[in-house]
């Protein structure tokens, strides 16, 4: 069988991983009946192999096998960026909440219990497949029009996936190893990213914001880079001000006086104010409050 002339439709490739021929065959018969192309595995260096060739959309995981067993599978899985994002449901008749638990912690999706029935594999598989699309759908779109976004598993923060930009900046932030959830990321995703986190480095800041946190299998994270400098050029842009006006909008904006401004620019006081003065006329405001917000507001529009 050659691996790479599968001619099937997006979403229905099923790799099966288990060492017992009886399991292989009711489950690869169940499953072809209903429509999907099947793979088959008897060991875990196998399926590791397999997955070499051919990508599928979702791996069901028998957890105890001789040799490598399947939280070591998944394991692997999850730390190679190609099969990372693959849903794994592990079969098991353990049932004890500690092999629940390691399923979970080696980066499993679901689980369902030995003996297997069939009608919930199949419930089962058809609702990861779904998100999987959906998710991949998404990631294209994302990816075309250049966003910086990741998707990370609720349960544990691992990175399974990101777009480019999202890579690049995490690189330049982080460093090279960026797979991994730097530690302020995840501290973050376990409290429940119910505000933006912001990482700053001198003048710039990264900041992740929580996009989409419905799935139970990925929450999506937006990342955006932020500098003094990109803010006052975008304060310019949007409200037609003159650098000067930009830069004393941009530090009132953080809370700054107008003694901490003429600091911060080299100026006066008086010149500070004179410059705050033509800001509020093009906003059409009349206090710095009102221009802080209005400024913030619009930025975050845009």
């Amino acid at each position: 069988m050659t691996l790479q002339t599968f001619d099937r439709h997006a979403g229905q490739l099923v790799l099966i991983v288990d060492d017992v021929p009886e399991n292989l065959a009711v489950l690869h018969d169940a499953l072809d009946e209903s429509g999907y192309t099947v793979l088959v595995a008897n060991h875990g260096a196998a399926a590791l192999e397999r997955v070499r060739h051919v990508v599928p959309d979702v791996i069901l995981l028998d957890a105890v096998m001789p040799g490598m067993d399947g939280f070591e599978v998944c394991r692997r899985l999850r730390a190679d960026v190609a099969t990372r994002g693959i849903p794994v449901i592990f079969m098991t008749g353990l049932t004890e909440t500690e092999h629940v638990v390691a399923a979970f912690e080696s980066g499993g999706t679901d689980y369902v219990t030995k003996p297997v029935r069939q009608s919930e594999v199949l419930a089962r598989i058809a609702s990861h497949v779904n998100t999987a699309r959906l998710m991949n759908q998404a990631r294209s779109a994302l990816d075309a029009f250049g966003n910086a976004v990741l998707a990370v598993t609720p349960h544990d923060g691992r990175i399974v996936w990101q777009t480019p930009l999202a890579r690049q900046w995490m690189e330049q932030w982080f460093g090279a190893d960026s797979d991994g959830t730097p530690s302020q990321l995840a501290t973050w995703l376990a409290a429940g990213p119910a505000q933006p986190l912001t990482v700053i480095r001198g003048a710039a800041r990264l900041v992740f914001t929580a996009a989409d946190m419905r799935s139970p299998e990925q929450w999506m994270i937006v990342l955006r880079e932020e500098s003094d400098t990109a803010r006052v050029q975008a304060l310019m842009a949007l409200f037609r001000l003159t650098q000067r006006e930009s830069e004393v909008l941009h530090w009132v904006i953080q809370g700054k006086t107008n003694r901490d401004i003429g600091d911060i620019l080299g100026m006066s006081p008086r010149t500070v104010n004179k410059h705050l003065e033509h800001v509020f006329e093009k906003l059409g405001v009349e206090t710095r409050t009102a221009a802080a917000t209005l400024a913030t507001n619009r930025l975050r529009a845009a």
